[in-house]
């Protein structure tokens, strides 16, 4: 059985499209388009030289639009959109946990989950950014894993009980109160993002969702990779005894929806950009592997382009997904993409 589909939307947090006006701008838009959520991205400092770190989601190995950009802050761009929106989810793409004390996290974003009516997702990635980590008084770089899975265990402990008590490597608590409690029952869903073998297990063991970057060279997800992750995936929850389908499935891409006279020639083109019947082909491939949540960016830091994107998606490339497959296809002849995804323009991006 195929899942149901949601898409929602990765705000520019970083860049030129980094203002307030055009993250509300988008916001509005998603709202009014019935996209199901809003994701915010997370970087506190960027070092001037980067020169020990590996940013894994571009060829060069080095993090787009270079140190010295305004990086909007994801805890208060969610307070923010909290009070601005009233239907979408809202979510971090990802919070790098290693960065913050686990009860000041779970306090902050369960005080958001309450003002937002508990529509908060946590997206939960460990990190890259050495620098970072050394600027920040952040645990060593080299146990960030670890790190990582034992904030989110306080976290979650933190979401659900009172007093808390823990007894771990790098937190010890004993019989304090953390209040309020989030607004969603059992505390707020837990994605994990990567998609590094760590990352499965993670999301396997821990997580409510797996949320990688699925289409940025080299980290490229065909369908037919991102299929045998969720196979180890649902490995490591069937392991730790739990269930596997409860684990929600999610893929994150630059798209564009374009006119049929800006149609690549011979088909070749990167995925989930393309006319409306060829990205609604690509949705397609990845629901077929089980993605339940497609995330979108901007394939270029251009706001009429992507609001025109969206207005596109809206209008051709949903009815399409509700439309039988045979007739979907017919629509336009759409061929498939390349299985290689080609380096997108530069996007506002963590």
């Amino acid at each position: 059985m195929t899942p149901a589909m949601e898409f929602g939307l990765a705000l520019p947090g970083r860049g030129p499209l980094a203002t307030p006006e055009v993250v509300l701008r988008i916001a509005a838009k998603a709202e009014a388009l019935r996209f199901a959520s809003l994701f915010v991205t997370d970087h506190v400092v960027l070092p001037v030289s980067t020169a020990r770190s590996v940013y894994p989601y571009a060829p060069s190995g080095q993090f787009p639009g270079g140190s010295r950009q305004d990086y909007l802050e994801p805890l208060a761009m969610l307070a923010h959109l909290a009070h601005a929106t009233r239907r979408v989810r809202l979510g971090t793409s990802v919070l790098v946990i290693p960065y913050r004390h686990p009860l000041t996290t779970a306090k902050t974003l369960a005080t958001i989950d309450r003002l937002a009516g508990g529509r908060v997702i946590l997206g939960a990635g460990a990190g890259w950014l050495r620098e970072e980590f050394e600027a920040l008084g952040a645990p060593p770089f080299e146990e960030r894993g670890r790190v990582t899975d034992e904030y989110l265990t306080l976290m979650r402990l933190a979401w659900t009980t009172d007093p808390v008590s823990f007894d771990g490597r790098y937190c010890q608590v004993r019989d304090v109160h953390v209040l309020p409690k989030p607004a969603q029952a059992g505390g707020i869903p837990v994605w994990i993002g990567g998609h590094t073998d760590a990352a499965i297990r993670r999301a396997g063991t821990l997580g409510d969702g797996w949320h990688p970057i699925g289409l940025r060279p080299p980290a490229v997800l065909t369908p037919d990779e991102y299929g045998e992750r969720v196979r180890r995936l649902r490995e490591h929850a069937k392991a730790a005894g739990r269930d596997p389908e409860r684990i929600t499935l999610s893929f994150r891409a630059p798209m564009e929806v374009r006119s049929r006279r800006d149609k690549a020639p011979g088909g070749d083109r990167p995925l989930f950009q393309g006319t409306a019947p060829e990205i609604a082909a690509d949705v397609r491939r990845y629901q077929a592997v089980g993605v339940s949540h497609f995330v979108f960016d901007p394939v270029r830091p251009d706001l009429p382009t992507f609001l025109a994107s969206l207005e596109r998606f809206a209008d051709e490339v949903r009815p399409l997904l509700r439309a039988p497959r045979a007739a979907a296809d017919r629509a336009d002849g759409a061929r498939p993409a390349r299985r290689r995804a080609t380096p997108p323009a530069r996007t506002a991006r963590r």
